[in-house]
């Protein structure tokens, strides 16, 4: 029998995951925390399958949204579109590399000891203070297009996307931050990022549950596709939001509210 409380929480869940995976404020930070105050009542090893997993909806999100841009095959693209769409995912594999290889590496040891509500609060606030500081030095972005993004710069934002292993940091945030600092523009830096997560998530999502395997009961398997399915139906105006919000806003806002969050949580938890 399926536990309808524990669905009616992978709702929340997955509004959570669809609003933050995609505004640099931390998504797996925020369902760490979330899990504080409204704890799944499942496994361990389930929930940290789960709040993986879940980032698949947001891929999607991602994938329905950009579908031309990232279709090398589309029949309306003339064979130069095409050859420039290829480039694009060239530039998304070099960029994954460093992420990829530093996160199967050290999965254990991020899993085990960095997952703490201290090195959360931390991170909110230490990249809510460098937004912050990086948006008052105003400068000129000079990559202004997909196509001006060289493999050099990709990689390089892909070794910033590494910092987002730690928990607390957000993978938006970091690809963004790294990619602004290079010289992207806002909405060259959101875009690319957004483009990095779908082989990170596809390949951490597959990963997890191969890991926990398919055998669920009915309970566990409408938490995860409940919080799937409203993790892609958030995601999706969650990233329109962003793109429209930075056309006219620098994102000293998010960094504002990072360090706001990291100071709650940090006396939140000194005084509990």
């Amino acid at each position: 029998m399926v536990n309808i409380i524990e669905v009616l929480k992978a709702v929340v869940f997955g509004i959570v995951q669809g609003i933050t995976e995609w505004l640099p404020i931390s998504s797996t930070g925020h369902l760490i925390l979330l899990n504080q105050f409204l704890n799944l009542s499942l496994s361990d090893d389930f929930l940290n399958m789960f709040k993986v997993v879940i980032q698949f909806g947001s891929i999607l999100a991602v994938v329905v949204l950009y579908f031309n841009k990232l279709n090398p095959l589309s029949p309306k693209k003339t064979a130069v579109e095409k050859k420039d769409t290829l480039n694009l995912w060239l530039k998304v594999i070099v960029g994954v590399i460093p992420a990829a290889v530093i996160g199967f590496l050290f999965e254990d040891i991020i899993d085990g000891y960095l997952s703490t509500p201290f090195v959360i609060a931390l991170a909110l606030i230490l990249y809510g203070v460098a937004f912050i500081i990086i948006e008052n030095k105003n400068k000129a972005p000079k990559i202004e297009s997909l196509d001006n993004l060289t493999y050099k710069t990709a990689f390089l934002i892909g070794c910033f996307q590494v910092l987002a292993l730690i928990p607390g940091t957000s993978r938006s945030g970091s690809t963004i931050l790294g990619a602004v600092l290079i010289g992207a523009s806002r909405g060259v830096a959101s875009e690319f990022s957004f483009f990095l997560a779908i082989p990170v998530m596809l390949g951490a999502s597959a990963l997890k549950i191969l890991g926990f395997g398919l055998a669920l009961n009915a309970t566990e398997w409408a938490v995860l596709l409940t919080g799937t399915i409203v993790s892609f139906l958030v995601s999706i105006f969650a990233i329109k939001f962003l793109m429209n919000y930075i056309k006219n806003h620098d994102f000293k806002a998010f960094g504002y509210y990072r360090i706001i969050l990291g100071i709650i949580v940090l006396l939140y938890f000194a005084i509990k």
